[in-house]
């Protein structure tokens, strides 16, 4: 991209193939704000297409609940053989069946989301047996092989210890590490009271940093003291597109204004500076990993890349 002299550089697609889910998450803005399309899907060329379309090394396949799809086998399968690295998440529901059903690969990640032991993770996700599944599921992949890490949440209601001791028992899983980020404040999810304000998320990502021994983290040292507030990331929207049965999701994949047909349309006709944390007021307590990890790299000086040099070692 930047031989072509691309300036809005794709790092990781955002590829939702559906938007139906098995569960009724508290803080999940996605099965409300597309509940007009709950029944519809992607075909396989199309997301095949909207990857070459990005050209984004990375995808990421989410939703809904993207093992729901009827296809999902397929979709990653292409996905694969054309070179792209996958992030492949879920709620962990059906993972069981799922990895029965595909082989591993160095280049395919299976990203279980868990807020929580028993009792927390089930109550968000609405419903019984949710984290028991999860954890069933995270066992019978590592046993074959595969790839595996969790993605928490955190809320201001989370509580830290709870966290800390979860991740401490995922990796005694022998799971490859875990991703965290703040909830975002989405418009479509009544409680608006679980979400954090910025002085709170430094408060706790300190607190949850300090204590993370024997922890493999994989969200970026430089994305963690932005979390601390210890370093200013300007958001990258553009850096992790978003393609979904309404087509290329605008500005970014929190916020939709409105979708446009194709990647370039979508590129070329947002109006950048119109969105961020000083201009767009959705924008201002948004410290999610999707806007801002890529900020983080892109912006890293010598001493920077040498901390992701440890931390991709370590």
């Amino acid at each position: 991209n930047k031989i072509r002299g691309v300036d809005k550089i794709p790092y990781t697609l955002m590829l939702e193939p559906l938007f139906k889910c098995n569960l009724n998450c508290s803080g999940c803005g996605r099965i409300r704000e597309y509940r007009e399309v709950l029944s519809k899907k992607l075909t396989v060329s199309e997301c095949i297409y909207a990857a070459q379309q990005a050209k984004a090394p990375v995808v990421s396949i989410t939703g809904g609940e993207p093992l729901i799809h009827p296809q999902i086998k397929e979709i990653v399968n292409e996905l694969l053989k054309r070179g792209f690295f996958i992030y492949l998440c879920t709620n962990g529901l059906l993972l069981s069946d799922f990895v029965d059903e595909i082989k591993p690969k160095k280049e395919l990640n299976l990203v279980v989301h868990l807020d929580g032991f028993s009792q927390v993770h089930n109550s968000i996700a609405g419903a019984n047996n949710v984290f028991e599944k999860a954890i069933e599921g995270i066992k019978k992949a590592v046993k074959l092989n595969f790839r595996v890490m969790t993605n928490t949440t955190i809320y201001k209601n989370t509580d830290e210890n709870e966290i800390l001791n979860l991740f401490s028992y995922l990796m005694t899983l022998g799971i490859q590490g875990v991703l965290v980020s703040p909830g975002f404040h989405y418009s479509s999810v009544e409680k608006k009271d679980m979400f954090m304000e910025k002085t709170e998320i430094y408060k706790t990502f300190a607190n949850i940093y300090s204590k993370l021994n024997g922890i493999k983290i994989y969200n970026t040292p430089l994305y963690w003291e932005f979390l601390q507030g210890k370093r200013n990331l300007k958001c990258m929207p553009w850096s992790t597109p978003t393609f979904n049965v309404k087509g290329w999701k605008s500005p970014c994949y929190l916020i939709t204004d409105c979708h446009f047909s194709t990647y370039r349309e979508y590129i070329e006709n947002t109006s950048w500076e119109k969105y961020g944390t000083d201009a767009d007021q959705r924008c201002f307590n948004c410290m999610m990993h999707c806007g801002f990890e890529a900020s983080a790299i892109s912006s890293a000086g010598m001493n920077d890349l040498l901390k992701i040099l440890k931390w991709n070692f370590s």
